[in-house]
């Protein structure tokens, strides 16, 4: 689809050029020669990019820029340049400034920048709301999160992500590059405990042919499969010596070798790793690098076990349920109170990666059914095996008494059924301390607050 241009100059001659010559560049083109023309053209028009006069009969084209320029690129032409102009125009949100006769080759340089540039944004607009969408859960927790994803996403800078296993480090990244101007490039994951030590570097920076034995044909490396986009290291911290100080190299000079080449070859990727080990004390024991430690963690991310976000299970069970009924043409599933309540008081030491597994075995076991049970849910890690229904719905648990049965899961009306219903067990459990059942909810106290005021419970 061609991009369509709007040309507010006053002086006809120049108008019909630019018209013309943009035309033939391939664009969808169109002339105003006064504001009052322009903004029915526009209207009419909806034009992708707008080339506007500083002069204009009936109006100041400073005036209209900043409305403009919210919607669309707008570049500035004028016949009297200067500095003050320029920065003005700038300020009030132009693409840019030219300055009369304008160079038509640099004008189309201008115009295909400006346009990148608006489409870049349009995108990055999408991806933050796909990122948002696949980012689970507004617990107190996940909304640090995204805060800290939003902070360092539109830098370049190294980040280092923390956590557990299965705790969503890899999608922390994912979010990172996705909200990042390298968003619209490659986004590249390295598991670094699957790759074997001996391909490592192969496989990271490329080779050379006849580097090695077999090696019969030149090879790029993931490092330049990620070029302007984003390299992720997972489990940074089982990479051997040899590996650590060729990625420090990478770190501080921005440049790379391929194995068996004599010439560097430049590094242009953003590195964003991650580890459930802890990096300091291993670079304390010796095991890592100290020097490597200090150039991965200059922005830190500490992705917060599942269990530390106990008000994001009920959202995260409702995504994994209604994501594997859709995928099997089922109706949505119901979940007895027992089932919940389980879910809801386990530890989850394997995070959100043993939720989402531990609710597609249930699904698959339910088949066609319409409720899940706690024998659908199996036993759960340090758990036994011989756990009915019965025992959970009767058993004192740490986080919260048994539910009623029939809740459904899914829907508005499910959801609050479960939050109320939770909430209600675990007044009455902690005697109504409203600090005790924010910790139990994984909630601040605010929080908590707000909902015992919503379901009455004050």
């Amino acid at each position: 689809m061609r991009a369509s241009i709007l040309v507010v100059e006053d002086d006809s001659v120049l108008n019909r050029l630019l018209v013309k010559e943009l035309g033939k560049a391939g664009y969808e083109v169109d002339g105003a020669l006064s504001w009052q023309d322009a903004r029915q053209h526009i209207a009419a028009f909806a034009p992708d990019l707008i080339l506007l006069d500083v002069n204009l009969p009936d109006a100041d084209g400073f005036g209209p820029l900043g409305e403009l320029a919210s919607s669309r690129p707008v570049v500035m032409l004028t016949a009297y340049g200067n500095v003050n102009q320029a920065v003005e125009a700038m300020r009030l949100g132009a693409a840019d400034y030219l300055v009369k006769p304008v160079n038509l080759d640099e004008l189309e340089i201008v115009i295909r920048g400006a346009l990148e540039r608006s489409q870049w944004h349009a995108q990055k607009a999408i991806r933050k709301a796909d990122v948002g969408s696949t980012m689970i859960g507004d617990s107190p927790a996940m909304r640090q999160l995204r805060q800290l994803i939003a902070e360092v996403a539109s830098s370049d800078v190294t980040v280092l992500i923390l956590g557990e296993s299965g705790s969503g480090k890899e999608l922390v990244a994912q979010a990172i590059h996705a909200a990042s101007p390298r968003g619209v490039e490659s986004f590249v994951a390295v598991d670094c405990c699957t790759l074997q030590e001996s391909l490592f570097e192969s496989e990271l920076f490329g080779h050379e042919r006849g580097a090695f034995t077999g090696a019969d044909r030149r090879k790029a490396g993931l490092i330049e499969a990620a070029a302007r986009g984003t390299l992720f290291l997972d489990e940074i911290g089982e990479t051997s010596a040899a590996i650590q100080a060729k990625l420090l190299r990478v770190l501080e000079t921005g440049r790379f070798r391929r194995v068996g080449a004599n010439t560097d070859l430049r590094a242009d990727v953003r590195i964003v790793a991650a580890t459930n080990r802890d990096l300091r004390q291993r670079a304390s024991a010796g095991h890592f690098r100290d020097d490597l430690y200090y150039r991965l963690s200059t922005f830190i991310i500490d992705v917060p076990p599942l269990r530390a976000r106990r008000g994001d299970i009920v959202p995260l069970v409702s995504h994994f349920v209604t994501r594997r009924r859709q995928s099997m043409g089922l109706d949505p599933a119901t979940f007895s109170a027992a089932a919940i309540n389980r879910l809801m008081t386990y530890d989850w030491p394997g995070n959100v990666r043993e939720l989402r597994n531990v609710i597609e075995r249930a699904l698959i076991l339910l088949g066609k059914g319409r409720e899940v049970d706690v024998t659908h849910l199996g036993p759960l890690q340090g758990e036994t095996p011989a756990i009915s229904s019965s025992t959970c719905a009767g058993a004192a648990t740490p986080g919260a008494q048994a539910l009623d049965d029939g809740l459904m899961l899914l829907g508005e009306p499910t959801l609050e059924s479960i939050e109320r219903e939770y909430l209600a067990s675990l007044l009455k459990k902690y005697g109504g301390n409203r600090r005790r059942v924010a910790e139990a909810m994984g909630v601040s106290e605010r929080t908590a607050y707000r909902m015992m005021d919503r379901y009455g419970y004050r």
